[in-house]
């Protein structure tokens, strides 16, 4: 087929001036490889993303206490409403639900300090948040029921107050109470204000009597928010507007009132989550593609180039016999092979790059560069390839044979 005999033309011309088609191919694996690594950062951010979602748990309803124009100076939600959702009969879709009461306070260990978020809560909340305690165990329903004065710590606050040495059994002072170790958690990755690595867990009943004097409703210890583990992500629709009127119901709003608590819908984070991922990745492969252009319009500046130095070899095919299309073929098929390089070399790199940074302690997620990404990478190469070296090759194809064997 003249594809492939031209094909061999193509890879000897390339040769025969190996340092300009090097040139030529840098335009595009300087492409490649930044529309590559920039889609894989976007890739990368939004895998990380999800996964710190999906780490709380998919099938996960969070109670907010406060309306959503902003957090009330009380809180709205009580013990009281916490157990009524952990009725069974009332709400067949729930599976666990876990209160929390939580504040920021001093912990101090010898001569080591810091200030961290304390979260007073009940033995289901490991379950409801999949928590995973890497030593000792988590609090349990007796200590729970007792109010007992014992903590589970996160990795970060382990590693800040004891450094190496093993916390469970260890004694810290929360505020002015002292709190005795029995747990550290597996690290979890996250940062900052809801990460589980920087928090203490501690009873409900310590948490709102001792430590932070929570107030009361009708009788009922106040708490910050409560955590519903729902049968599966496909009743979190139904059972966020159930929870929603019975809440109504119970803090007696008139029909025109807001609510004073606000239901995040894990599901919904997760959605929402992923269109912000799938923007962010676009955005980032735009501004990559840009280089990719860059490079598609030095190839075909190039194969210009190339045409007006081979004048007297196009003239020569053509007095030989070659017709249009071979001349044609000729160059559009240089100009695909050194794309199809180009591209190639471009992914090998884009590889190393990914690879190189996250060897970096900054770099807190890894660059995900997909299969769909390389493949399009490679037909977006080719694509180039074509496009830009039309042109160069059309114009071969107008040179009169007489003038071009006249050429020097």
């Amino acid at each position: 087929m003249k594809v492939f005999r031209y094909l061999a033309v193509s890879v000897d011309s390339i040769f025969a001036h190996k340092l300009r088609a090097a040139l030529t191919m840098l335009g595009i694996i300087i492409g490649i490889a930044a529309v590559l690594v920039t889609v894989g950062i976007g890739s990368g951010a939004a895998a990380s993303i999800t996964e710190r979602i999906e780490s709380s748990g998919t099938n996960l309803l969070t109670i907010s206490a406060g309306a959503s124009r902003g957090l009330s100076s009380t809180s709205s939600l009580t013990l009281a409403d916490a157990d009524l959702l952990a009725d069974a009969t009332l709400f067949a879709d729930i599976v666990a639900v876990a209160p929390q009461y939580s504040s920021s306070a001093t912990v101090i260990f010898g001569s080591s300090e810091g200030s961290y978020t304390v979260v007073g809560t009940t033995a289901n909340y490991a379950t409801v948040r999949n928590l995973t305690v890497a030593g000792g165990a988590f609090l349990s329903d007796a200590q729970v029921a007792e109010s007992e004065s014992v903590a589970v710590i996160g990795d970060t606050v382990a590693s800040d107050l004891f450094g190496a040495d093993d916390p469970v059994g260890q004694t810290v002072r929360v505020d002015d109470t002292l709190f005795t170790v029995i747990g550290v958690l597996e690290a979890s990755g996250g940062s900052g204000f809801g990460s589980s690595d920087s928090q203490i867990y501690v009873p409900l009943g310590s948490a709102q009597g001792r430590l932070f004097n929570a107030g009361r409703s009708n009788g009922s210890y106040a708490v910050s928010s409560i955590s519903v583990q729902g049968a599966g992500s496909e009743v979190l629709d139904a059972l966020q507007v159930q929870i929603e009127q019975i809440l109504r119901l119970r803090h007696r709003l008139a029909a025109a009132d807001e609510n004073d608590f606000m239901i995040q819908n894990q599901a919904d984070m997760l959605q929402i989550a992923s269109d912000v991922s799938g923007t962010l990745t676009a955005l980032l492969g735009s501004i990559g593609a840009v280089s990719l252009i860059v490079g598609g319009i030095g190839i075909m500046n190039i194969m210009l180039v190339s045409v007006t130095e081979r004048t007297s070899e196009i003239g020569l095919r053509r007095a030989l016999g070659a017709h249009d299309g071979d001349i044609l073929l000729q160059f559009l098929v240089e100009a695909l092979v050194l794309c199809a390089l180009g591209g190639v070399v471009g992914i090998g790199l884009s590889f190393a790059i990914a690879q190189g940074l996250a060897l970096l302690p900054a770099m807190s997620y890894r660059i995900v560069i997909e299969p769909w990404a390389v493949a399009l990478a490679l037909a977006v190469s080719t694509a180039s390839g074509f496009i830009f070296g039309l042109y160069p090759a059309m114009r071969a194809t107008k040179l009169d044979p007489i003038e071009a064997l006249r050429f020097e």
